[in-house]
């Protein structure tokens, strides 16, 4: 093993091309206040392995790949199972006016 520094955080996007956020969360006990504080910081990691969105990765440091990459995905510790999300075609059904049939009263019937 090497020097390089390894974290592991999930991935909130893979917008980019070959390229994944990672958040990084970290939980520590504040050295004054004794409270738990929760730290995190998104870093961006260049990707071969195709990552998805909520995925847990473990990624470590590398050379400066550019501007804002220095970190490349190194395994996928847990992939994320995502169903068939509804989508816009639920959404647009439900905007759909409905037709409610109107009821005729008895004093309205008109005798034949």
């Amino acid at each position: 093993m090497n020097k390089r520094r390894r974290m592991v955080g999930k991935v909130t996007s893979n917008k980019m091309m070959k390229t994944v956020v990672v958040e990084i969360v970290r939980k520590f006990r504040h050295p004054l206040y004794q409270k738990v504080v929760f730290s995190r910081s998104r870093v961006k990691a260049h990707d071969e392995l195709s990552c998805q969105v909520g995925d847990e990765v473990q990624i470590v440091e590398s050379r400066p790949l550019s501007r804002d990459k220095r970190w490349v995905v190194e395994t996928v510790l847990r992939r994320e199972i995502r169903t068939a999300d509804a989508g816009i075609a639920a959404v647009a059904s439900a905007d759909l006016p409905v037709e409610i049939e109107e009821s005729v009263t008895p004093a309205e019937e008109q005798p034949s």
